[in-house]
């Protein structure tokens, strides 16, 4: 990694990330633990593995780590946590792909929250991608109404939002160590479902799918998603999860044969190729 420029050493690091995240979605539908007792989970065992990492990685300055994430720190908590949050109730109330639609427009969010905060103007072209992609997630949202998935939409555009100022607040703080704020924030995750949680049994399958799922697709992801930013602009690192937009439901799909609908699809091309083109562009310009 030494040799490696800072945008390989971002893009790298953004790619493993998404690559371990793609299974998270067939996990949570093929659990059969509830909501909240889910979310407990996904907050308790990352917490537990990443606080063991850090406790090597720190040894006796693992305190002083906590203490200087400062102001960005403790924002990141809260987005960090609320995006958590939100994603389970999103992927619980609606299709998976329709959730993976609404995240894929983390990277246009980002991009106008740089402009706001990190004063990294988007260029015309990504205006454009922008208004491209706002329409296609109004489409798809006018679809899930009439489904009765508005609600497990909605939570998906939050969680896109969570996701954006993550990454916008990583680029902000790039010169700090966020993950003990992404740390506090799964502990956060899992003091939150504690109070809703009934029951916390993990019976059959859940034995072996729960712990999986938040070790390989939450801790080292969140690790990994945290420290990217540092090396790449925030849009950068959230244009990564498009390929959990196309490789998740794909999962889904395969494993338990959940069809997104037409509209889903269609709004979901426009938004991908839109961001794709865009990338591209900004690639070649570069």
């Amino acid at each position: 990694m030494k040799n490696l420029s800072d945008q390989q050493k971002g893009s790298f690091l953004a790619f493993v990330a998404v690559m371990l995240i793609t299974p998270d979605s067939i996990f949570i539908r093929l659990s059969n633990i509830e909501t909240w007792g889910m979310l407990f989970y996904r907050g308790a065992i990352p917490f537990i593995v990443v606080l063991t990492g850090l406790i090597f990685f720190y040894k006796n300055n693992l305190f002083k780590a906590i203490v200087n994430i400062g102001y960005p720190g403790i924002f990141y908590i809260i987005s960090f946590s609320i995006s958590n949050i939100t994603f389970i109730i999103s992927i619980q109330n609606t299709n998976v792909a329709n959730t993976l639609v609404m995240i894929a427009m983390a990277p246009m969010l980002s991009a106008i929250l740089g402009s706001v905060f990190l004063k990294e103007i988007p260029d015309r072209k990504t205006w454009i991608a922008i208004i491209i992609t706002l329409i296609s997630v109004t489409y798809i949202f006018h679809d899930s109404i009439e489904m009765g998935n508005f609600y497990g939409d909605l939570f998906g555009i939050i969680t896109a939002f969570g996701l954006a100022c993550n990454a916008v607040i990583a680029r902000y703080a790039k010169n700090k160590d966020l993950v003990p704020s992404a740390l506090i924030g799964k502990l956060c995750v899992a003091i939150f479902a504690l109070f809703f949680v009934d029951n916390f049994s993990l019976l059959g399958t859940d034995l072996i799918f729960i712990p999986l799922m938040c070790i390989m697709c939450v801790a080292i992801p969140f690790v990994l998603v945290t420290i990217a930013p540092r090396f790449i602009p925030a849009e950068e690192v959230n244009l990564f999860f498009l390929l959990e937009t196309i490789i998740g439901p794909f999962w889904v799909w395969m494993i338990i044969k959940e069809q997104p609908s037409i509209e889903t699809i269609q709004g979901g091309v426009v938004i991908i190729l839109t961001i794709a083109i865009h990338s591209f562009l900004k690639l070649k310009k570069s």
